[in-house]
């Protein structure tokens, strides 16, 4: 009876044998030469996954070998391809910490630098991914000042760039909404304080002029007055910076209103 079981176990393995594919026979052998011809095979017919893990597999036995730096790239590449950039940013960093003076390495750098772009967040979500973005493209330019990925590098730059300027923007605008005046103008100025550059500088000013006409309009009669005083400046920091605003009449007519009163 056991002799029956033996066999009926052995058949039954000897079957799931005959049923792998051949490729998943090739991703289990340890033919160095066949894995390497087959997983740039895959990758030329765009079939990225199946690349990708059998230039995985590959890597143990190329470890050390000619080959290596190129099977790494490639199968960083291979994620990248799949859209796997979690993965792939992964793959690039751990190349370039072993291979910094490959042939690939340039590239391997970029695609990098592209795959931590894809990782980041709506200005709205946390911008952790950004600043991390941000520091690894100024550090590649640094050491690749003459890289034929400058213009995209700078493109990446300027879009993460208005991310954060949107952000900051938003967040102190959050208090106008909320009709928190004084706590408003205080934000809205720390975010110049903080960059002064800051694309949204129109609007920041705008907001910051109206918030501290809303909060000396809702003070208490008493205090109005020298509230006011604060939005004068206020305006007059405004137009000097943006005669030709389209917020510039809305402004005026409230300057020549609260004028008319004080």
């Amino acid at each position: 009876m056991n002799k029956r079981i033996l066999a009926a176990a052995a058949l039954l393995l000897a079957l799931a044998y005959s049923c792998k594919s051949a490729y998943e026979v090739l991703l289990e052998s340890n033919d160095a030469d066949a894995k390497y011809a087959a997983a740039f095979d895959y990758f030329s017919e765009g079939k990225y996954t199946k690349a990708s893990q059998l230039f995985e597999s590959l890597s143990v036995l190329t470890n050390g070998t000619e080959r290596d730096d190129t099977v790494q790239y490639y199968w960083g590449l291979s994620n990248y391809r799949a859209k796997d950039y979690y993965t792939a940013e992964t793959n690039f960093e751990r190349f370039l910490e072993n291979y910094p003076r490959s042939p690939f390495a340039e590239s391997a750098a970029f695609l990098r630098l592209d795959c931590l772009y894809r990782a980041t967040l709506r200005y709205e979500l946390d911008q952790t991914p950004t600043y991390k973005c941000i520091t690894a493209i100024n550090e590649y330019l640094m050491n690749n000042p003459d890289s034929e990925y400058r213009p995209v590098c700078l493109h990446m730059l300027d879009d993460l760039s208005e991310r954060l300027d949107h952000k900051a923007f938003d967040a102190a605008y959050l208090y106008y909404k909320m009709e928190d005046y004084l706590a408003a103008r205080v934000a809205l100025r720390n975010v110049l304080k903080d960059d002064a550059e800051n694309r949204y500088r129109e609007e920041i000013l705008y907001y910051t002029a109206m918030a501290s006409y809303k909060y000396a309009d809702l003070s208490t009669p008493s205090k109005q007055k020298e509230r006011f005083l604060v939005f004068y400046d206020d305006y007059y920091n405004f137009i000097g910076e943006y005669p030709e605003s389209e917020h510039r009449a809305e402004l005026d007519r409230i300057y020549k209103k609260v004028k008319e009163k004080y």
